[in-house]
């Protein structure tokens, strides 16, 4: 059996990223394990469950090895792929990549360009994240590398894959961040609701393909909405994982990067 650890990473060490853990069972792909950060997820291992309505959340850098251990605590199944909401490459990074620049021209048209990798963000985090995945057996997956090929770390942008997920023409408007700029005629409020449909939307899309898993019960606030934001992308990470090794994707980029996205000629549903 395979295991996908999926994490939408934080691009500095003060913000805490999500994590999210998959795995195939008889009756398919299971999602097992959701968290907003990476202690969190390690607690959880132990039996502790999240709570989605602590006061704080922290952020640090990724620990690698004891996210490993983790993943080893909550399935016996093979952890055969890592799939990551960030820009890595086998070469410095000190712009944009072959990776973006594909990306933005097949789907800059529906609103998903990417943001421009350099030196500083996500600069030696990046770097040190993706050497330290390498050096358990993960090597990235460069688009020299068939789909399917497992032990790998792959890099997930997830707005164009949640177009394939939700069959949209252009951009999931689900960033609380930008609440303001997708709608700002609307109450804060208002923003808040229209955010949480999308959310929402994002999770029954998810949960149709990786079962039910554990998400915040409450989402009034701000900072809660964020949480269920950042622990959505590490489940759209995993799912991406599960496309990939299902030969069912596609590497936009070259020899040294590449952005993996669900080949969209493949139905998900």
């Amino acid at each position: 059996m395979d295991a996908i650890l999926g994490i939408d990473t934080a691009w500095t060490r003060d913000q805490p990223s999500g994590v999210a853990l998959a795995q195939r069972t008889a009756l398919g792909w299971q999602c097992i394990a959701v968290a907003p950060s990476y202690d969190t997820f390690i607690a959880l291992s132990h039996g502790i469950f999240v709570d989605w309505n602590a006061p704080s959340i922290s952020g640090n850098a990724p620990p690698v090895a004891k996210l490993l251990e983790a993943t080893a605590r909550l399935t016996s199944a093979h952890l055969s792929l890592v799939a990551i909401d960030m820009p890595v490459a086998t070469v410095p990074i000190t712009g944009r990549r072959a990776a973006d620049n594909m990306i933005s021209i097949t789907f800059g048209k529906r609103g998903c360009s990417t943001h421009s990798p350099g030196i500083d963000r996500p600069g030696d985090l990046g770097a040190a994240l993706s050497r330290e995945f390498q050096s358990f057996g993960y090597p990235i997956a460069t688009a020299s590398d068939p789909p399917g090929t497992l032990d790998r770390l792959i890099e997930v942008y997830p707005h164009p894959a949640l177009l394939s997920l939700l069959v949209r023409d252009y951009r999931v408007s689900y960033k609380v961040s930008r609440a303001r700029k997708y709608w700002p005629a609307l109450p804060a409020s208002e923003r808040g609701k229209a955010i949480l449909s999308e959310l929402e939307e994002i999770r029954d899309g998810l949960q149709a393909e990786l079962g039910v898993f554990e998400l915040p019960n409450t989402l009034t606030t701000h900072r809660l909405l964020k949480r269920f934001e950042d622990a959505l992308d590490a489940v759209v990470c995993a799912w991406v994982g599960t496309r990939y090794i299902e030969k069912k994707s596609l590497a936009f980029g070259d020899s040294t990067a590449a952005i993996w996205c669900p080949d969209q000629q493949h139905p998900t549903h």
